[in-house]
């Protein structure tokens, strides 16, 4: 594909709460196996982008951790390969990423030695499948300046999040409204854009010279009358990872059984870093009903429409319902969890009882001396 990909994972999101404090929400733990920038990672390599870089800064260390190695998403190549950029002081510049625009600038010299034509821009806080080549195709057939990649919402859904988009007949936008308080339309950005590489970095310089440093604002919507910026609609699973009830909501979607199949049987393939761990192991008095259990668990309790992670350990007598227990966390004996995310490495005294609010989910921190170092 003739286009080198910029995934931006620096930011942070207070709607996550608790789950953020030690991690960048692009780390955040999907499906039992996956972390939220794999889905994006995978569509690169999928696509047949050779040339990716990923621009991090917020809690960086376990984001960092999980990149360590390319050859999951097949970038460990002579040519090309994945690129891991964070803010750096400079003679000219000791300031932090300061927007995604900012973000950008700050990493010009990767976009100014390419040589791709084209750039796919994305964040990496989405689960989806996407072919960019398609979308390429559609942006070159358009003779678009930007292509903006649009999805309709279901009626109910709260578009306040999100930046919303108007189209015309030959899906050119006509308007584009950046977390709206009320939306006009409800067909969405999914925060995913392909440009020429040339046209984005003059773009990127003039806002560092006019002291604007959001690509949403200060590139879309300021650029909207001026350059000519297409929409392409994806009518397949999309959702971002931008508040705890997304979070859930996306890891509840993973125990529907056409959701499994879409994204883990269907072509193409979603990587990510593998762990040599033995499989889950379920002692007698185990009770498991649609749930995932990953690999290195061991099951003694009852465990009922949950998501449980890596490493974890769920005593006897225990019943866990609704919930998400993230990597290597301990339940005691007779403990109940219900509607609840369980923060990794956390310690569950036995005969605890953590029940969220219908609704509600709680965030259960707990930590001990498993831990001190």
């Amino acid at each position: 594909m003739r286009a080198i990909g910029i995934i931006l994972a620096g930011g942070n999101n207070r709607r996550m709460k608790e789950l953020s404090q030690k991690r960048a929400v692009c780390a955040m733990p999907v499906a039992g196996s996956y972390r939220s920038i794999d889905f994006t990672l995978s569509n690169m390599s999928n696509s047949h982008i050779q040339k990716v870089a990923v621009l991090t800064q917020y809690n960086a260390s376990s984001l960092h951790e999980h990149l360590s190695s390319s050859k999951w998403w097949d970038f460990g190549r002579k040519q090309g390969g994945l690129y891991t950029f964070t803010p750096v002081v400079t003679a000219e510049n000791s300031n932090w990423y300061r927007g995604t625009a900012d973000a950008i600038y700050q990493n010009l010299a990767f976009l100014k030695s390419s040589h791709e034509p084209y750039v796919v821009l994305t964040s990496g806080d989405g689960v989806y499948k996407l072919d960019f080549s398609k979308v390429l195709e559609f942006h070159i057939e358009r003779k678009a300046d930007i292509t903006v990649v649009c999805r309709d919402m279901e009626p109910g859904v709260n578009l306040e999040r999100f930046g919303t988009v108007r189209m015309n007949e030959e899906c050119r936008i006509e308007e584009f409204e950046e977390k709206p308080l009320q939306a006009k339309s409800s067909v969405i950005s999914c925060g995913i854009y392909i440009l020429r590489r040339r046209q984005l970095i003059e773009m990127v310089e003039k806002c560092a010279e006019e002291d604007r440093y959001d690509f949403v604002r200060d590139i879309l919507i300021r650029y909207k009358e001026v350059k000519r910026i297409f929409g392409y609609k994806m009518r397949e699973y999309w959702r971002n990872i931008a508040s705890i009830e997304d979070y859930f909501g996306t890891n509840m979607d993973f125990l529907k059984a056409e959701v499994r199949n879409y994204f883990f049987k269907q072509y193409p393939d979603i990587y990510s870093r593998v762990d040599d761990l033995a499989p889950a192991k379920y002692n007698v008095g185990a009770s498991v009903r649609n749930s995932l259990i990953s690999s290195g668990c061991i099951v003694n309790g009852v465990v009922e429409n949950s998501v449980i992670f890596k490493k974890s350990y769920i005593g006897n007598n225990c019943v866990i319902k609704n919930s998400i227990i993230l990597n290597d966390v301990y339940i005691g004996d007779n403990t109940c969890i219900e509607n609840c995310i369980v923060e990794s490495r956390s310690t569950l005294r036995a005969n605890s009882r953590y029940v969220g609010e219908e609704g509600h989910i709680r965030i259960v921190v707990e930590r001990n001396e498993r831990y001190t170092m």
